[in-house]
C-alpha cells in the first residue's frame, strides 16, 4: 500500500513540473529511481527505448511502464492516472477562466517563461541519455584512456543511423527497427 501511495506521489509530482512533454519526464525519472531504488538509469533508458517503440504518449508509457514494475497492474493504472492528473486539473481550471484572461500580459509572460523551462527539461533528458548510452562512465574514474570512455558501438550506430536519415528520408519505424536490430546483433 505504502508502494502505491508513493507512486501515486512520485508521479503526480512528475506530471505537474515536467512541462514539455514525455521528454522532460526524464530528469525527474532519473532522480525518481535513484531516491526510490526501482529502477536504474539504464533501466531508464530501456524505459524510453520501450515508450518510443509502442503507441501512445511517451510519459505516459514510462509511467505505465514503472507502475507495473513496482506494483502490478495496481501500479500500472494509479502511475498513468497520477502523472495525467495535474494536466487535468490544470485544463479544467485554464477552461473556466480562459475567457477573463484572453489576451493578458501577465498570462502571456508565464508561458513565454515556460518555453524555456521546457527546452531545460529537455536538454538535461538529453544529456542524460547521451551520458548513459554513449559514454562508459565508470572508465572515467580508472586510469583508463580518454577513448575507452567512449562507448563506440553506441557512437557508431547513432553516426550511421543520422547518415540514413539524410539520404534516406523513411519512416520513424525503420529507425527504431534498425536500433533495435543493432542492439540485438551487436548486443548494447
Amino acid at each position: 500500500m505504502m508502494t502505491l501511495l508513493r507512486l501515486i506521489y512520485e508521479f503526480f509530482k512528475t506530471g505537474l513540473f515536467a512541462v514539455g512533454g514525455g521528454l522532460a519526464t526524464l530528469p525527474f525519472l532519473y532522480e525518481m529511481g535513484e531516491k526510490t531504488g526501482w529502477f536504474t538509469a539504464q533501466d531508464v533508458l530501456n524505459l524510453l527505448a520501450v515508450s518510443e517503440s509502442t503507441p501512445g504518449p511517451i510519459g505516459i508509457n514510462m509511467s505505465t511502464y514503472v507502475g507495473f514494475l513496482t506494483s502490478g497492474v495496481p501500479g500500472a493504472v494509479l502511475a498513468s492516472l497520477a502523472l495525467t492528473a495535474p494536466c487535468v486539473i490544470v485544463i479544467l481550471l485554464v477552461i473556466r477562466v480562459l475567457d477573463k484572461f484572453k489576451g493578458s500580459p501577465l498570462v502571456d509572460a508565464i508561458f513565454k517563461a515556460l518555453r524555456p523551462a521546457s527546452i531545460g527539461m529537455i536538454t538535461a533528458a538529453l544529456i542524460g541519455v547521451v551520458k548513459e548510452s554513449l559514454l562508459i562512465l565508470p572508465n572515467f574514474a580508472g586510469l583508463n584512456t580518454l577513448l575507452s570512455v567512449f562507448n563506440w558501438k553506441g557512437i557508431a550506430l547513432a553516426v550511421v543511423l543520422w547518415f540514413v536519415m539524410k539520404k534516406w528520408k523513411t519512416h520513424p519505424i525503420a529507425y527504431i527497427a534498425i536500433a533495435a536490430a543493432a542492439g540485438v546483433l551487436f548486443s548494447f
